[in-house]
């Protein structure tokens, strides 16, 4: 299929058997094509709406990278944290601390502060996960 999304939307619903009503809310709702139920206005609506969310729509490579950054600045900034990644497209941040330096209770209390930090300092759509992963290993060899 070729065109644009409205257009393959309502040429996909129509091969299901979805009624004209459906079909023209779908296909008008970028006001392409005239609105010939109350449906339309209503999909064209909500369409604005959601799109205005921040974050809905795709964003530039640059601001995207720029979001990354400063979710993982703002994880480094705390004390005894070693590295910091963003993940799954900047929805998690995980966090990796020094087990000699951070017990657990302060690996709970960094997540929060992490938290606290980005609900304040950061605009985003949805909720950043913060993972931090306190670790010590023991490796011997046998010989």
């Amino acid at each position: 299929m070729e065109g644009t999304h409205p257009k393959i939307g309502a040429e996909f619903a129509k091969r299901y058997g979805e009624r004209d009503a459906v079909l023209n809310a779908i296909e008008g709702h970028h006001g392409d094509v005239p609105a010939t139920t109350f449906y339309t206005p209503i999909v064209m609506a909500a369409d604005a709406l959601s799109g205005a969310r921040p974050g809905a729509r795709r964003e530039s490579l640059e601001r995207y990278i720029q979001r990354l950054e400063q979710l993982q600045d703002i994880a480094m900034s705390m004390e005894g944290v070693d590295e910091a990644y963003a993940i799954q497209a900047g929805r998690e941040v995980r966090v990796m601390v020094d087990a000699k330096k951070v017990t657990d209770d302060t690996a709970f209390y960094i997540a929060k502060k992490i938290a606290d930090r980005v609900s304040a300092e950061m605009t985003f759509p949805g909720e950043i996960k913060v993972t931090v992963l306190r670790e010590t290993r023991a490796v011997e060899l046998a010989r």
